[in-house]
Formats: C-alpha cells, sequence, structure tokens
C-alpha cells in the first residue's frame, strides 16, 4: 500500500462515520501547491460553499497558496461562506490527512471565524 492509497483508506473511514451523524461536512484537499475545502451537505450529492487558494482573488491576496498563511486566510473565508449559506455547525473531515500544518491551521483559523466543529 502506498501513501495515496493509505490516505484514502483513513478518509474513507472518516467520511463512514461522519455520514453515520447525518452532519453537514468541511472537506479539506490539499496539494503542494494550493489548499481546497468545501461545505458538503449531509447527503454528500451537493457542494454548499468552498474556497481555494487556486481561486482569483485568493492568488491576488496571497504569495504562495501551499503554507500555513493561505491555509488560514482559506479557513476564514469559508468560515465566511458557510455562514452565509446558513451553516454554523460541520463535521471536519480531514480527508486522510494527519492534522497538524496546513491542515490544522485551516480547522483553526474556520473554528476561530465561527464554525463550529
Amino acid at each position: 500500500m502506498d501513501k495515496r492509497e493509505a490516505r484514502l483508506r483513513r478518509a474513507r473511514k472518516t467520511r463512514v462515520r461522519i455520514a453515520e451523524q447525518c452532519m453537514t461536512r468541511l472537506v479539506v484537499y490539499r496539494s503542494n501547491a494550493h489548499i481546497y475545502a468545501q461545505i458538503i451537505a449531509p447527503t454528500g450529492d451537493r457542494v454548499l460553499a468552498s474556497a481555494s487558494t487556486a481561486e482569483v482573488d485568493a492568488r491576488k491576496s496571497l504569495k504562495n497558496g501551499g503554507n500555513r498563511a493561505a491555509a488560514t486566510e482559506i479557513g476564514k473565508r469559508i468560515a465566511e461562506r458557510a455562514k452565509a449559506v446558513g451553516v454554523d455547525a460541520v463535521a471536519f473531515d480531514r480527508a486522510g490527512y494527519r492534522f497538524h500544518g496546513r491542515v490544522k491551521a485551516l480547522a483553526e483559523a474556520a473554528r476561530e471565524a465561527g464554525l463550529k466543529f
């Protein structure tokens, strides 16, 4: 099993637990260059809000999309957009990534901006 397969296996286990709770989830995906966050409906069929460092306005304000400062900014943006669509509590789906570095920075920024998880 390689790193990618192991991460996806961990992600599947997390998503099964979240699906049992039937909650809206905050999903994080990170690449070397960018970080992406999405608020997904409890049924899993709709994206309610999204934010990423690949967006045009984020690219203008951030020098690098693959660092903790960028992740903090995306965490704030996703929390604002979630509140705009009426979501205030989510389950955090870290997609099998360890809770440190950029993933942790995004989560803490979203919590500070008022998202509960």
